[in-house]
């Protein structure tokens, strides 16, 4: 499964560094706005300690890590929809990610301009949102306009379409991004069609000095976020770009030292990837041997054959049955022998829901 998240921001709010901390790439990051024009694509491998243990139990020659796609979309402002700044092509790159990672500045520094002459992470965040929010007025009447030309039979489905799509241009004037909007399953297979902006989640990331890292609380940038987003399903997390591009440049033992001195557990990237998984509801089932130990990503709720279609397609159509053992039963076990000897290991049929963990075996015929 491939997934997919865009980096957005204001100019100069830190999303090319942070990018370059992603992907250890060196994308230009520059003190003057539009430093991005093209926007940048990385994939990065999401860290799983469990593939490890898995490997070192079959003594597998490869470990295949799931990824995940970052692209650094051009510096956003005001107007943005209606072609100001480099204009509304960067929002259509938005229209191809599942996620949104929204950067907003956190931090004051003299010798970094900020696009509006000041540091203020309200307005940063709302100006993005309401982009992105006229971005998808404008989806929407253009669907809007091009349907009203197919009704002229009073087509009950078209007309369906006609108020659902003028349910959603009054929501957004007063404001309501897609995701607020209560709809039928019916009406979700409809706008699903229109690839909004608003109806993506959204994982805000303050990006704030590294002597605030440790205690996200002393930072009244952050805090104003925090009580912005407190009644709402968003998700937040404080890191510092820059000193996840520094991050980056280490090896594992000096990264474990690093966080000890900083009283941390996870790296901003870490935090990122595991947030961003919760956001879009995922999770991971493996697969083991000796060849290779891989990750496979999928929605929670997918059962074993829409789970085995995710490595191929003829996995899911020709499926007969999953051989499953959790992860904690393999491990416990030292392994598929062990497991299956004390009875761990099960026999599911096409309905079974995946768990995160499991390790299968997939049982076909094409």
């Amino acid at each position: 499964m491939s997934l997919k998240a865009g980096i957005v921001g204001l100019p100069n709010v830190g999303k090319s560094t942070l990018f370059n901390a992603i992907t250890n790439l060196q994308v230009e990051a520059a003190n003057y706005p539009f430093a991005t024009i093209e926007p940048n694509v990385g994939i990065v491998k999401v860290q799983d300690k469990r593939l490890e243990n898995l490997a070192k139990i079959v003594k597998s020659e490869k470990i295949l890590n799931a990824t995940f796609e970052f692209i650094d979309i051009a510096g956003l402002v005001k107007g943005a929809s209606k072609g100001e700044g480099l204009g509304n092509k960067f929002l259509s790159n938005i229209k191809e990610v599942d996620a949104i990672i929204h950067v907003i500045r956190c931090f004051d520094d003299q010798n970094i301009s900020h696009v509006l002459g000041s540091v203020d992470p309200i307005r940063d965040m709302k100006i993005i949102n309401l982009e992105l929010l006229f971005a998808d007025i404008e989806t929407v009447n253009n669907f809007l306009n091009k349907i009203s030309k197919k009704n002229k039979n009073n087509n009950k489905n078209l007309i369906l379409e006609i108020n659902l799509a003028n349910k959603f241009i009054e929501a957004f004037k007063k404001e309501i991004p897609a995701r607020e909007i209560q709809i039928t399953k019916k009406e979700q297979k409809i706008v699903k069609q229109w690839n909004l902006l608003t109806i993506k989640p959204i994982l805000y990331v303050g990006n704030v000095l590294e002597k605030d890292v440790s205690n996200l609380e002393n930072n009244v940038y952050f805090k104003k976020i925090k009580n912005e987003i407190k009644n709402s399903n968003f998700s937040l997390i404080g890191i510092s770009a820059q000193m996840e591009v520094e991050l980056s440049q280490f090896n594992d033992e000096d990264k474990k030292i690093f966080f000890k001195n900083l009283k941390i557990e996870f790296s901003g990237l870490d935090k990122i990837i595991k947030t961003t998984f919760k956001l879009l509801n995922l999770s991971t089932y493996f697969t083991v041997g000796k060849k290779e130990v891989k990750a496979w990503t999928f929605h929670n709720g997918y059962n074993a054959k829409e789970c085995a279609g995710i490595i191929h397609t003829d996995f899911e159509k020709g499926f007969i049955k999953a051989e499953i053992i959790s992860y904690k039963d393999y491990i416990d076990n030292n392994g598929e022998k062990g497991a299956k000897e004390l009875g761990k290991s099960r026999i599911e049929g096409k309905d079974y829901i995946m768990k995160d963990g499991d390790i299968v075996h997939f049982k076909f015929n094409v």
